[in-house]
């Protein structure tokens, strides 16, 4: 693949590093030949710092390394959109991503990790399915107490899926209705309890997604 890339004439090429489960967009920085060879045998994030003029791994001293899942160059050969498993956040200053100011200078997406060492982007999008998904296992693994969550694995799968089924039905009901916010509330509902049986079932989003992938 190297063979392809053009380098510019300081033997760099931009890399835009993209969250491979909700395609939010992290960061973007440079490699040249080496960093990016580096990245290809490793399979984590290397760079080079055009500042330090030296090669350095995302993640290196933080531990907020980037598995790399997926690279992909443009047409005209010369960017670089890497896909990768962000671990923590990727951005210095504590954000999840880098882009996290509006064109107004309004902070978008703010710093604190949540409990489960990640941040999400505060905007709508797919990652909020990743965000639950893990809030999901982490009340099966914990077990709170007062968890609904936390409730429904200690009744066990029979519950769950009386659950899936109520909740199937109160979809249908709100689409007969034709009303749109019934239909997003009772969705939403049937969302959360299909993950509950996700995990419960040990299937990963990854597996639905590469289900309906290969039925398109």
């Amino acid at each position: 693949m190297i063979d392809s890339i053009k380098f510019d004439d300081k033997g760099l090429i931009p890399a835009i590093i993209q969250d491979y489960q909700s395609g939010q967009v992290l960061m973007m920085a440079y490699m040249n030949q080496e960093s990016l060879q580096k990245t290809l045998d490793t399979g984590k994030t290397w760079f080079y710092s055009r500042s330090r003029q030296k090669l350095w791994m995302k993640g290196e001293e933080s531990g907020h390394v980037q598995e790399v899942k997926e690279i992909l160059y443009d047409c005209d050969e010369d960017t670089l959109l890497i896909k990768v498993i962000q671990t923590g956040v990727a951005c210095h200053t504590g954000h999840y991503s880098c882009f996290y100011h509006d064109m107004d200078g309004n902070e978008i997406e703010k710093a604190p990790a949540s409990d489960l060492g990640k941040v999400y982007s505060s905007r709508q999008g797919p990652g909020i399915l990743y965000e639950l998904y893990d809030i999901i296992t982490d009340r099966r693994d914990k077990m709170p107490e007062g968890s609904y969550t936390a409730y429904l694995f200690d009744k066990g799968l029979d519950k769950i899926l009386k659950k899936v089924g109520e909740e199937n039905a109160e979809v249908i009901i709100a689409a007969k209705n034709r009303e749109k916010t019934e239909v997003v509330y009772e969705v939403s509902d049937l969302i959360y309890h299909l993950l509950v049986l996700l995990v419960e079932q040990g299937v990963k989003l990854e597996d639905i997604f590469a289900e309906l992938k290969s039925r398109r």
